[in-house]
């Protein structure tokens, strides 16, 4: 399911990151690599506020989407 699906504070484990080489490669550079933890901290108006490897990234609903837990 996408990430922008997801509870606030469950940790989830992040299965495929989808969408473009460069959409991934972005991803990845932030801390979304398959097989890490990802917890959303708050949603507001499709925006995410989520925790990966220890650090908040704020995401829009469209990058979230992409993100596969």
């Amino acid at each position: 399911m996408p990430l922008s699906m997801v509870k606030e504070g469950e940790p989830n484990v992040i299965r495929r990151i989808g969408g473009k080489e460069e959409i991934r490669r972005f991803l990845e550079n932030l801390g979304f690599v398959a097989g890490g933890l990802v917890t959303v901290v708050s949603a507001a108006d499709g925006n995410l506020i989520v925790d990966v490897k220890n650090t908040r990234v704020a995401i829009g609903r469209d990058m979230a989407n992409k993100i596969l837990v």
